[in-house]
């Protein structure tokens, strides 16, 4: 029998044709695990989605629990040369802030020589901070020029800083030792002993003397080692810049931050009606055209909002607030939030301590915010409700793939036997079509023959 290298070439019927058909009709199989598979990956998409509007709940959420949060002050300052930072503990208050010295840095000034390379001899460079013990700083001879007095004074870490100043005079270069810190128990002296006395001298000269800041708060003198002020003021911390002018005045006002509350709380609200304007679009429905989100009906979300729904029309169960309508937040019939911003602001600025206890309570879980952060957290965290509904899809997916792969397999050897077949097929069609035309042959010959005898 003759061998076919080519589908239908022995027979004449079109083979290959057919064989497309039959692979065309076998992976319409794979057709439902590919539909599946977009499915799951769409919903984990989806959750996704969730995930994100959830954790920005979350986040206005934990601004609200914190107790601290609604004690928030801030400060402002009238006139020039002071600021003011107030802590949570600063009591509201309007203060009259004068400066009348600034805190300066002592410096001390050497005798000038001429060159800053030169050797001065060895000796000992003393040094003495306030009412401190003495430091004393060993200076070799091979290693006493200016230059390496100077970092040998650095490099001590004594709270002092060393400069080499050039004064323009015949012996130019001077150097300066400056304390690293302002007032008066910070002030330094130093002394050379050796051959450093005899060319920087005995007793240096006082260029910049050590001064304590001096001012008034409300007609109250304070003196102070720094130009940082703190506990003049209760819980704010004052810098001063520059001396008051006479005739003028700075005047610092601490007051509650109440813009920051209100906008927290508006802040709330918002990440809430977010997160149900996501959940509406991941469970729309069109009747019209059948078209739905890829959450709808399902029971993670189902279940993430049926808690949700439960926290916030839960409230807390003591205080002067307990539910959510009692600040001015309502719950409207399309299931967003609304914020009676008038009402809110009343309650900012005559009962803050009040609308702590309702959002914060008295520890981490106590209030409303602490019972919903809570309840996300069931939800987001790892092994939390949607990262094992996650999971799940995921674990499917593979399973899903998996099959794919085994039916792929089956296809390609149903379609191998099926060429199999089909060669086998053309090739006895071939034969056939041989014996055929061998046997027309002989019949013509035959008529042939009968027809010369006649």
């Amino acid at each position: 029998m003759a061998t076919i290298s080519s589908l239908g070439i022995g027979s004449g019927l079109d083979l290959n044709g057919l064989l497309d058909q039959l692979n065309a009709a076998e992976r319409k199989k794979l057709e439902p695990i590919k539909i599946q598979q977009k499915s799951h990956q769409a919903k984990i998409s989806a959750y996704g989605k969730l995930q994100s509007a959830l954790t920005k709940l979350q986040e206005a959420a934990a601004k609200l629990n914190d107790s601290k949060f609604f004690q928030n002050v801030s400060s402002n300052v009238t006139g020039s040369g002071v600021k003011a930072a107030a802590k949570s503990d600063a009591p509201p208050g309007r203060y009259s802030v004068n400066v009348t010295q600034l805190a300066t840095a002592q410096s001390i000034a050497a005798g000038g020589v001429e060159s800053r390379t030169s050797q001065l001899g060895g000796g000992t460079v003393s040094l003495t901070l306030g009412s401190g013990a003495p430091i004393d700083i060993a200076i070799a001879p091979g290693k006493s020029s200016l230059e390496d007095v100077r970092k040998a004074i650095n490099d001590s870490k004594s709270g002092v800083t060393a400069t080499i100043v050039n004064d323009g005079s015949g012996s130019p270069h001077r150097l300066v030792i400056t304390s690293n810190k302002t007032g008066t128990e910070a002030a330094v002296t130093a002394t050379f002993s050796g051959g450093l006395e005899e060319h920087l001298g005995t007793t240096l000269e006082t260029v910049v003397e050590a001064k304590n800041a001096s001012l008034s708060v409300n007609g109250i003198a304070i003196t102070s080692q720094t130009n940082r002020v703190e506990g003049a003021i209760q819980g704010v911390t004052l810098d001063l810049e520059e001396v008051t002018a006479e005739g003028s005045s700075n005047t610092v006002v601490v007051e509650r931050n109440t813009l920051a509350i209100r906008e927290a709380v508006s802040g709330f609200v918002k990440a809430y009606n977010e997160l149900r304007s996501t959940t509406s679009e991941l469970t729309r429905f069109n009747a019209d055209t059948g078209a739905a989100g890829e959450l709808l009906g399902d029971s993670a979300l189902r279940t993430v909002e049926s808690r949700l729904r439960g926290v916030l029309s839960g409230g807390v169960g003591e205080g002067q607030f307990r539910m959510l309508s009692d600040i001015g937040i309502t719950l409207q019939r399309d299931g967003t939030l609304k914020l009676d911003e008038e009402k809110m602001s009343e309650i900012v600025a005559n009962d803050p301590q009040a609308l702590s206890a309702f959002f914060a309570g008295e520890n981490k879980a106590g209030g409303l915010a602490g019972k919903l952060n809570e309840t996300l957290d069931q939800v987001l965290r790892d092994r939390g409700l949607l990262d094992n509904a996650k999971r799940g899809l995921e674990s499917r997916i593979t399973g899903l793939k998996d099959r794919h792969e085994r039916m792929e397999r089956s296809i390609e050897q149903t379609i191998q036997r099926y060429r199999v077949q089909f060669g086998q097929l053309d090739a006895m069609v071939a034969s056939m079509n041989q014996v055929s035309d061998y046997l027309f042959q002989q019949f013509d010959i035959m008529n042939a023959q009968l027809g010369r005898k006649r």
